[in-house]
């Protein structure tokens, strides 16, 4: 257990639960009246209730999420990092919010099933993009349990719990029939293809066709003069249409500063597209895209 625990740190181990966590922990074993912690067991005002559930009936559910390329991992290269991981007694944090959004025959596949690595692999995941409510800001991690009660005791302290409708919310989620899931996968699938086609035909170049998640990672037409963030601005103000600047993505390095020197920077060459839309708002895009295309087909910006 000792060698388990040097994989925290020293803060980490510091932290322990709470008189108040371990003491409401062994209430809920009693079955104790609760009269120590501050949440009212009456219902809330009718107004308040009313006022959320028209916000979530009205769809504002969202936040803006992060993910460039779609880059769906395979089992032999999450076997090299696995091995890594093993070798250098490293912890793995896996991010597996896309698991169920995968396109044609690529399969998700837990970092934490390899041989291993389930009592070194941390898994975090969440309802925002599976369910379509990246507002809710409901997500989980599993751990082996030393890393777990770790994680527990820091995240009591910083944020406490997530709103406990949505969490009542994610439980019926989570129980959804294995049909929700195809369709989501079947209809992501066709907005990805939707939006690779749009693009490809009005000049982008499209190197790499997303395996998962819901984001393209498209290259500037060729000969274009722009930069990225140039490239957006106007795509903004004479297309009505906004895209992300690709340089975020990039992590600046020796090898990218040659090339820049060379009169290359690819940093400044890709922007990212989201297809978490509905058809109405993808074809209202390629309407807008498509008012602007020169002799050539291709989407011309002055």
């Amino acid at each position: 257990m000792e060698e388990k625990r040097d994989l925290l740190s020293s803060v980490a181990k510091s932290i322990t639960a709470s008189p108040i966590q371990e003491l409401s922990h062994l209430a809920q074993r009693c079955n104790a009246i609760n009269l120590a912690e501050g949440f009212p067991d009456f219902p809330a005002p009718s107004h308040i209730k009313d006022a959320a559930i028209s916000a979530i009936n009205s769809d504002f559910n969202q936040y803006s999420p992060h993910n460039p390329t779609g880059k769906v991992f395979t089992k032999d290269e999450l076997e090299i990092i696995a091995a890594e991981c093993r070798t250098r007694n490293c912890l793995a944090i896996t991010d597996e919010v896309y698991e169920h959004i995968t396109f044609n025959s690529e399969k998700h596949i837990s970092l934490a099933s390899f041989p291993g690595m389930r009592e070194r692999t941390i898994i975090t995941s969440s309802l925002s993009k599976t369910f379509s409510v990246t507002g809710w800001r409901v997500g989980w991690a599993i751990a082996p349990a030393f890393i777990a009660s770790a994680i527990r005791n820091i995240h009591v302290k910083v944020t406490d719990s997530a709103p406990a409708p949505f969490q009542e919310a994610a439980l019926t989620a989570l129980r959804s029939p294995s049909e929700y899931f195809e369709s989501l996968r079947s209809d992501y699938e066709s907005r990805r293809d939707y939006i690779v086609n749009l693009l490809a035909r009005i000049g982008f170049k499209i190197h790499f066709k997303p395996q998962g998640a819901f984001f393209l990672f498209a290259e500037l037409p060729e000969n274009c003069p722009l930069s990225d963030v140039e490239y957006v601005r106007k795509l903004i103000q004479q297309a009505g249409v906004v895209a992300v600047p690709g340089c975020g993505f990039f992590h600046a390095d020796s090898s990218v500063e040659k090339l820049s020197q060379e009169g290359y920077n690819y940093q400044d060459r890709y922007i990212r597209f989201a297809f978490c839309k509905s058809d109405h708002t993808l074809a209202s895009a390629a309407k807008r895209l498509g008012e602007l295309l020169d002799a050539a087909g291709c989407l011309k910006l002055k």
